[in-house]
């Protein structure tokens, strides 16, 4: 059964790091619509199941152009390197945002109906760099969404964690759940859904008189905010991750390096991304 939570709580997520009060107003104005209706009450209850149209009027109309790296391409597949700060898709029809969907979307067959989310398989945080899978049909997407949901698809990422960890290799197996007293952020709680992060640490360092550690994480289950919680719970939050307790930071050190998948064709394929120079730092660290 999907969660439900209110609609200002839902808007704020949405719309990343813009606050509750901010959600608030958007809703009062009119400008927050949920499966087609306009709903003027912040407290609504909505759920996962439900899609917002969100109109941001303060979004400047002249936003950043991301260079977006094509790692593959056929027929039916597109695979990016997604820049840190690009969402993957919009928060709502009106959002002059450039994304991950608005990039793909002059690529895709004309069979998609024509939402903000076509050929959208996965999703990476808009502070997230790295290799994202697109469909270019509906029939790849439906082949690819299937692998995502039972797991078959392996996704390797590279974190800069602030501190060390007890072990060289380990698997963080703790359950997720929504933050009831933020209901943006998420924690390890007992009432959470079953999440598991393998990790290996590839490097120890020190920056400015700070322990760092390089991570491969390896998460062998999707949810939201997974690596960043399941990190901050060992005492270890990523670099630039301010939300789980890490230290600010020029971005937030994490990186989708790797993911292998079987094509539409049947064809079982890795895809990389080249580790941002970012990350350089902890090789060139004293």
């Amino acid at each position: 059964m999907n969660e439900a939570i209110r609609l200002d709580t839902r808007v704020s997520q949405e719309l990343d790091d813009k606050s509750r009060s901010y959600a608030n107003k958007l809703i009062k104005l009119g400008n927050v619509k949920v499966n087609g209706t306009a709903v003027l009450k912040p407290s609504y209850m909505v759920s996962e199941n439900d899609i917002l149209d969100i109109a941001d009027q303060v979004v400047p109309q002249e936003s950043a152009n991301f260079d977006v790296e094509v790692l593959y391409e056929d027929d039916d597949t597109l695979v990016l390197d997604k820049p840190v700060g690009m969402l993957t898709h919009s928060k709502g029809a009106f959002y002059p945002e450039q994304t991950i969907a608005s990039y793909i979307q002059p690529k895709l067959s004309k069979e998609f109906v024509g939402t903000n989310r076509d050929g959208i398989v996965h999703r990476l945080d808009r502070a997230t760099s790295g290799v994202i899978l697109c469909a270019k049909t509906p029939e790849a997407e439906k082949w690819y969404k299937i692998q995502f949901a039972d797991r078959k698809v392996q996704k390797t990422y590279l974190a800069v964690a602030t501190g060390t960890l007890k072990h060289q290799k380990a698997v963080i197996d703790l359950p997720i759940e929504r933050n009831p007293k933020k209901p943006q952020f998420f924690r390890v709680g007992p009432h959470g859904k079953p999440s598991v992060t393998e990790y290996e640490t590839l490097k120890e360092s020190t920056i400015k008189n700070k322990k760092v550690t390089l991570l491969k994480l390896t998460p062998t289950t999707g949810r939201t905010h997974q690596l960043r919680v399941h990190l901050s719970e060992l005492d270890c939050p990523i670099l630039g991750d301010t939300f789980y307790g890490g230290e600010k930071y020029d971005r937030l050190m994490l990186h989708a390096s790797q993911l292998d998948i079987t094509l539409y064709d049947k064809e079982k394929k890795t895809f990389v991304a080249s580790t941002p120079k970012e990350f350089e730092v902890v090789n060139n660290a004293d």
